[in-house]
């Protein structure tokens, strides 16, 4: 069977290569409880270790009860697009007319949408190296080009205007940014967010952000959504990190006014429509109680990061900058292995910890870095390190 020549430019997820791995390992004898083993600890996975919140599950359920399962607009629900126009006036102090909300399946359906939308074959798109790998397959699907542009930890792994700019040609399309960052957990600094989008305007290109760990950043310099710079800035998130409703599969896009219905265009042809049953369980993300719990799990991640970052540091890792968001720590392990790729594995299988090393998240560099999700239990963390400090002890 001959296959489209765009899978050529697509890389195979290796986080979740690894990921198989520790689980046939977690199948294994070594995790066998009665054969005396240990449970596989995952700290590879972005996914909290908490659920959507009772109030959440609840609306999903009446939801079926009531049946209202049908299709909805290919917008979302106005409902739904209201309450998240009132969070961002309530949180970011931002007036976002509902109308440019676009409810969509998951931030993925929304890089999708808005990729096939802007992009066509010979467009450059520049993103920072290290990134979330899936957001430039993104890009290469819609037969675009990403350019990845070295970001080291003098500038927190993060691109900027002067970069940009210099980087910039007549191919270029647009820039693809997050904020806060997977996989270094680390913010662009506002300032320098407002210098890009300025040079990328003046370009004639677009400013696409990822802002889906925005609800999970833990310093006050950096809680600001890239929306406030210009209403030309397109914002991809989602209901997956802060609300807490991974697998539910919904996010949403924050779009130029002229945006919009190209983008209902390509939802209806290309989903129809967001989970119905997920859509309306979201509405009741906004409640007070819900707003509660979602603050208190933020600072439960707080803890935990500021727990992790100094064990690593002590175990001889180096974590040259501070995560100030999202649940992952980016950090150096050349001082205690060759590259991070077969470390990742060594921990798998000697010491039963399952972490995520840099190769998936770009070229610069990163084959010694590795990424550690703190989103497991503080227990899991704690137990993580008494392994590991004690697989490198052996290793010596």
């Amino acid at each position: 069977m001959k296959l489209a020549g765009r899978l050529d430019r697509i890389e195979p997820f290796y986080v979740m290569e690894c990921a198989k791995t520790a689980a046939e390992i977690a199948r294994g004898p070594l995790c066998d409880i009665a054969l005396g083993g240990r449970k596989m600890i995952y700290l590879n996975i972005g996914e909290p270790d908490f659920v959507a919140p009772p109030a959440v599950q609840a609306a999903g359920q009446a939801c079926i009860k009531a049946g209202l399962t049908q299709y909805t607009a290919a917008t979302g629900l106005p409902a739904l697009r209201q309450a998240l126009s009132t969070w961002y006036l309530q949180r970011f102090g931002l007036s976002i007319a509902a109308e440019r909300i676009v409810i969509t399946a998951g931030a993925s359906a929304a890089l999708q949408l808005v990729c096939l939308a802007l992009f066509e074959r010979g467009d450059r798109v520049l993103m920072p190296d290290p990134s979330y790998p899936c957001n430039r397959h993104f890009v290469a699907a819609a037969d675009a080009l990403p350019v990845l542009l070295p970001c080291g930890p003098e500038q927190r792994f993060q691109p900027s205007a002067a970069q940009v700019d210099e980087a910039w040609d007549a191919n270029t399309r647009a820039v693809l940014l997050a904020s806060p960052s997977n996989p270094t957990g680390t913010s662009i600094a506002p300032d320098e967010l407002q210098a890009i989008a300025l040079a990328v305007r003046a370009r004639g290109g677009v400013t696409i952000v990822d802002e889906i760990y925005l609800g999970l950043s833990f310093d006050a310099r950096f809680q600001r959504s890239a929306l406030e710079f210009g209403d030309d800035v397109i914002s991809v998130n989602s209901f997956s990190k802060y609300f807490g409703m991974t697998g539910w599969r919904l996010g949403w896009l924050v779009l130029p006014p002229d945006l919009v219905a190209p983008i209902e265009k390509l939802t209806q042809n290309l989903f129809i429509c967001a989970s119905s049953i997920a859509q309306y369980a979201a509405l009741a993300c906004f409640e007070p109680d819900a707003i509660t719990e979602f603050e208190r799990r933020r600072e439960t991640l707080r803890e935990r990061r500021d727990y992790i970052v100094p064990a690593l540091q002590a175990l001889g890792f180096k974590v040259p900058v501070l995560p100030d968001g999202a649940f992952y720590v980016w950090f150096d392990c050349s001082a205690v292995c060759a590259n991070s790729w077969d470390f990742a594995f060594e921990l798998m299988s000697k010491a039963q910890i399952a972490l995520t090393p840099g190769r998936d998240f770009g070229r610069a560099g990163t084959e010694s870095w590795m990424r550690l999700s703190f989103a497991s239990s503080m227990a899991d963390l704690q137990e993580a390190v008494a392994r590991m400090a004690a697989f490198l002890a052996e290793r010596k």
